[in-house]
């Protein structure tokens, strides 16, 4: 049997980059993969994704060339050479990792791992032991009972990132950011798109005035939007397929070729050996502690499959902490009211702490600013005025409660407010950080001048 310090189950951003913090600690590692390495983010999330939306953006960009004082008369999409780039971008970035493993000396173990007591590994037959064994299995599209995937005319974000045939209609449930990325590169491509979201406001964890601003957008756009909705039954049964939708106005129904549901995920926690462990799970996350050690002493677990945010940079951070605390190193818990979100749609949106009503519900004084890109040198140069910066601060102390964003770029800029914060900067030093000149990332120090009564070009 093979003896490792930690073996790591689950190879997605989550699992292997704690294989490698693990490796460059100095323990004897391995990773269990099924599939390829990378997981979900790199193979079927994250990285193809935004391949395909930067196709669309390009896209977008020729259809209003005019715009920019350029002719194109000729030109075209190829959905299937689309398909086939963000393919090839997510291949790449699974060899690349494959390569970092090789280059951290860990052992990839191909194949199904299931937990075994005694702290051993099972992958198809062959057992594995750890000190320390790692749990990184990440997560999948949720399904409702009304809306059963079928992976033809229902189905998830999987299938959505390689249809073999463009849809010409397509509806979307569910307005988080799978949900409105899909939205928006379909929209692009030419497929008519209906969004239908069960909450009042599209991306409903965001700000109210994102919510609106994205509504505003995508209606000008063309999507079409369908808030407080539900779907309460599919028919598949003709060419293509029919929801029923009800909406505070009644019931409807919608037609379209395909149904892409976006409505959540469900963590890959199944059949892996919790149970046969006794490692304890609430609803379908593992419960951890702040240095995600479950309840049997030796088995861990990051990601997704714990009841932290369901996001990449999550995961990773979590698995760093948590092997540099196995190296005895002192580390702090995360802080997670200063996890950035980010949606990659156009315009972006991207934010982190609190929003303005979370705010006010705290009971918490307030300042509140504001910069639109429509008043930004940058975004006008650049075609892009949609959108605007918000700031939220505490007006006895000045400290940065939060910031939402929505326009070009913002899924960069937010990392300003997150090391901001981080830092306990506060307003006022953030007007004497001194911006370049022209870029979007002014529009933050505006939005904080504002706050502070002080903005110059409003």
């Amino acid at each position: 049997m093979s003896k490792y310090d930690i073996i790591v189950l689950g190879s997605g951003p989550g699992g292997y980059v704690t294989a490698i913090r693990a490796s460059q600690l100095g323990f004897k590692t391995a990773i269990v993969e099924k599939e390829n390495l990378g997981g979900v983010c790199l193979n079927w999330g994250c990285i193809p994704t935004k391949a395909l939306l930067k196709s669309a953006q390009v896209f977008e960009y020729l259809k209003h060339a005019g715009d920019y004082g350029l002719s194109v008369k000729d030109f075209d999409k190829d959905f299937d050479a689309v398909v086939k780039r963000s393919r090839g971008v997510a291949e790449g970035m699974s060899k690349g990792v494959q390569f970092l493993m090789k280059k951290n000396k860990i052992d990839v173990i191909n194949g199904f791992g299931k937990l075994k007591p005694g702290k051993k590994v099972d992958v198809d037959g062959t057992e594995y032991s750890a000190d320390n064994i790692i749990i990184a299995t990440g997560a999948r599209s949720r399904e409702l009972p009304s809306l059963p995937q079928d992976g033809k005319k229902v189905i998830g974000y999987r299938e959505a990132m390689s249809l073999p045939k463009q849809p010409k209609k397509m509806i979307v449930v569910g307005s988080g950011a799978i949900g409105v990325e899909f939205a928006y590169f379909y929209n692009s491509m030419g497929t008519e798109v209906t969004i239908v979201e069960y909450l009042p406001n599209i991306v409903p964890v965001e700000d109210e005035d994102v919510s609106k601003q994205l509504e505003r957008s995508f209606k000008k756009s063309g999507i079409k939007i369908k808030t407080s909705a539900e779907v309460t039954s599919v028919d598949t049964s003709g060419d293509g397929v029919k929801a029923t939708v009800k909406t505070k106005k009644g019931e409807e129904i919608l037609e379209a070729d395909i149904i892409l549901s976006a409505v959540g995920i469900k963590t890959n926690i199944e059949n892996i050996g919790l149970e046969d462990v006794g490692i304890v799970v609430d609803r379908d996350k593992i419960i951890v502690n702040d240095f995600y050690q479950t309840n049997i002493p030796g088995y861990y677990a990051i990601g997704d499959v714990t009841p932290g945010q369901a996001l990449a940079h999550v995961a990773s951070a979590e698995g760093i902490l948590c092997v540099e605390k196995l190296a005895g190193q002192h580390v702090e818990a995360l802080d997670y009211g200063n996890i950035p979100g980010c949606t990659y749609c156009s315009p972006e949106v991207a934010s982190v702490g609190l929003t303005e009503k979370q705010a006010k519900e705290k009971g918490l004084d307030i300042k509140v600013g504001k910069f639109p890109f429509s008043a930004s040198g940058k975004a006008k140069a650049g075609g892009a005025s949609d959108g605007f910066v918000k700031v939220i601060f505490d007006a006895k102390y000045g400290e940065w409660l939060g910031c939402h964003m929505i326009g070009a770029g913002v899924t960069d800029m937010i990392a300003e407010a997150v090391l901001g914060r981080k830092l306990e900067t506060t307003g006022h030093e953030v007007l004497k950080a001194v911006h370049p000149h022209p870029t979007m990332s002014e529009a933050v120090m505006e939005a904080v001048a504002d706050a502070y009564d002080e903005v110059i070009h409003l």
